[in-house]
């Protein structure tokens, strides 16, 4: 089952070399953060106040190819959280696919999670989060 969330908060800091935003149960109280890079966090932070660069970003190309190309984002879907080494070291790493609908059928696509929300947030697409993804990450 997916469960419907919300983009609760976008963290940026200088001091640190991973950024977080954090997603919130839409109609529930659980929620978990993700560790995104600083060009992820600036483009959702872009987004979200609605700055435009006047050239396109890599996000802003892939949201005009899916349109141009008939296609339109209908959710984001935070699908797996398992363990990959990073410098010798087990970390739970979030997965998540993209949802395009074009020529009547649904196409999904592999995405890192701020990817996938960094494009889908201008668009206020809605993300989702596998039930079983949502309670190890809430509960870690």
């Amino acid at each position: 089952m997916d469960v419907p969330m919300v983009l609760s908060r976008v963290l940026i800091t200088e001091t640190m070399d991973h950024q977080i935003i954090v997603l919130k149960e839409r109609d529930g109280q659980r929620c978990f953060p993700i560790r995104i890079g600083i060009s992820e966090a600036i483009a959702i932070d872009r987004r979200l106040k609605g700055n435009a660069y006047v050239r396109p970003m890599t996000h802003d190309l892939l949201a005009t190819v899916i349109q141009e190309l008939g296609g339109t984002l209908e959710k984001v879907v935070i699908n797996d959280l398992r363990d990959v080494m990073v410098d010798g070291v087990p970390r739970g790493t979030f997965f998540a696919q993209l949802h395009i609908r074009q020529d009547g059928k649904v196409v999904q696509i592999d995405s890192r999670p701020s990817d996938a929300i960094a494009l889908g947030v201008a668009y206020d697409t809605p993300i989702f989060v596998r039930d079983w993804v949502l309670e190890t990450a809430a509960n870690q």
